[in-house]
C-alpha cells in the first residue's frame, strides 16, 4: 500500500478516537501544528489531518468574524498538493462533506488584531477553582505570539513564549478567580489572532 494511502487510512481511523480523549484546545493546538508542518514539508496528508481535526472541534465565534486559520483554508492549501492524486482528492471531498461530531459544545473564541511589538491584555476572564483551565491563542502562519497568565495578585501562573503563531497555557486554579491574560505580538507585522478558552 502506498505511503499516502496508508497515512490517509490511519488518519480516518485515529481521528475520531483522538477527538474523544484529548481536550478541545489541545486539539486546536495540534491541528495548527500539523498544518504548519504540512505546509513546510509540502505534505498534503498532514494538512488534511489538520483540517479534519479542526473541523471536528466545531469552534464557535462570539461574533461573525472567522478564525485566522480555519478548516476551509487548510483544505484550500491541500488541494494543489493533492492534484492528480485521486485518493487525496477523495479525502478532501470527504472532509468537506462530514458533519462535525466531536465536541458537543465547542470552545468559544474571540478574534482581535494586534500590532507588531505590542501587547493586548484581557482582564475579565474568570475560572473555577479545582477545574482545569485552558487558554489557547493562534494566528496565521508566520506570526509570533506569546501568552502569559497571571492571577489576581499579579503572580505568573503560566507562560508560553516559544516562537510561532500558537501559544497554550493550562493550569488548575486553587480557587475561583479572575486571571489576567497578556498576548504579545513578537512578529514584524500586524496580525489577527483567535483567543479560545474552556
Amino acid at each position: 500500500m502506498p505511503r499516502r494511502l496508508l497515512c490517509a487510512a490511519l488518519m480516518t481511523i485515529a481521528l475520531p478516537a483522538l477527538a474523544e480523549t484529548v481536550r478541545p484546545l489541545r486539539l486546536a493546538e495540534l491541528s495548527a501544528d500539523l498544518y504548519a508542518r504540512g505546509l513546510a514539508s509540502g505534505d498534503a496528508v498532514l494538512i488534511l489531518t489538520a483540517a479534519s481535526l479542526r473541523k471536528s472541534l466545531d469552534l464557535r465565534p462570539e461574533g461573525e468574524q472567522p478564525l485566522p486559520l480555519d478548516w476551509q483554508a487548510m483544505l484550500a492549501a491541500a488541494e494543489p498538493l493533492a492534484a492528480g492524486d485521486a485518493a487525496l482528492q477523495g479525502l478532501i471531498a470527504d472532509i468537506r462533506a462530514e458533519t462535525p461530531k466531536g465536541v458537543a459544545a465547542g470552545p468559544v473564541y474571540r478574534i482581535a488584531g494586534i500590532a507588531p511589538g505590542t501587547e493586548a491584555q484581557i482582564e475579565e476572564l474568570s475560572f473555577r477553582g479545582g477545574a482545569y483551565a485552558e487558554v489557547y491563542v493562534e494566528a496565521a502562519s508566520g506570526a509570533n505570539l506569546d501568552l502569559t497568565v497571571r492571577d489576581g495578585d499579579g503572580r505568573l501562573i503560566c507562560a508560553d513564549t516559544d516562537p510561532g503563531p500558537i501559544a497554550y497555557c493550562g493550569w488548575t486554579p486553587a480557587a475561583d478567580g479572575v486571571f489576567l491574560l497578556t498576548i504579545a505580538n513578537r512578529g514584524q507585522s500586524a496580525t489577527d489572532y483567535a483567543l479560545m478558552t474552556n
